[in-house]
């Protein structure tokens, strides 16, 4: 009953885990984007971001915690940050194991950006990017109803919603690089002068 109770906790953690960071990188994507557009909702803010971050920080943990104390995959602590260092599932269990590993990146680096400046910490944030669709992977390929009907809908769910905030990041930022350029172009030109011409008397 324990055993079953780890299993459903590891489970249910995971899948808030990833809801949780899918809404982190939706959020780093338009947030970055909030600025460029008018009318934007007040509520898209980097406070909302860090907030829904931190809250992911404690279900990944809970997730990791209970998959290690679980005996039916025997995943030890070792296991838990070092990839293919586990006998259940080495390859399925180590892409979790590396998006884990990129998420403590983003914290540390967060933590430390005062210290280690700005442009170390906006590269690996966006390295960092990565550990979303690594932990898309390992939802798929590690748990065992990573196929059912409804495990196929929530990750069909969180990439379209990643793949719709990521297009309209794009769009956004190249609409506002267009029209940047030509306010850069109008402030090249010389100014304009009216009136009589220099040296005219009358």
């Amino acid at each position: 009953m324990f055993d079953q109770l780890l299993w459903f906790s590891t489970r249910g953690a995971g899948i808030v885990s990833l809801l949780l960071s899918t809404m982190v990188v939706c959020l780093g994507l338009l947030t970055a984007a909030r600025w460029q557009a008018t009318g934007w909702p007040r509520f898209l803010t980097a406070e909302l971001h860090r907030s829904v971050a931190l809250l992911s920080v404690v279900f990944v943990a809970l997730h990791v915690v209970t998959a290690i104390l679980d005996p039916f995959t025997s995943l030890g602590v070792v296991a838990a940050v070092v990839p293919l260092a586990s006998s259940y599932r080495p390859v399925a269990v180590g892409l979790g194991v590396i998006s884990l590993d990129l998420f403590i990146a983003v914290i540390v680096t967060s933590l430390l950006r005062e210290r280690i400046g700005l442009r170390v910490w906006r590269t690996v944030h966006w390295v960092a990017y990565a550990a979303w669709p690594l932990a898309i992977l390992h939802a798929l390929t590690a748990g065992s109803d990573a196929f059912s009907t409804w495990m196929l809908a929530l990750l069909g769910a969180c990439c379209l919603a990643v793949a719709a905030s990521l297009a309209w990041r794009l769009a956004v930022g190249g609409s506002v690089r267009s029209s940047l350029g030509e306010v850069a172009a109008r402030s090249s030109q010389p100014p304009r002068t009216e009136g009589r011409a220099p040296g005219n008397g009358r």
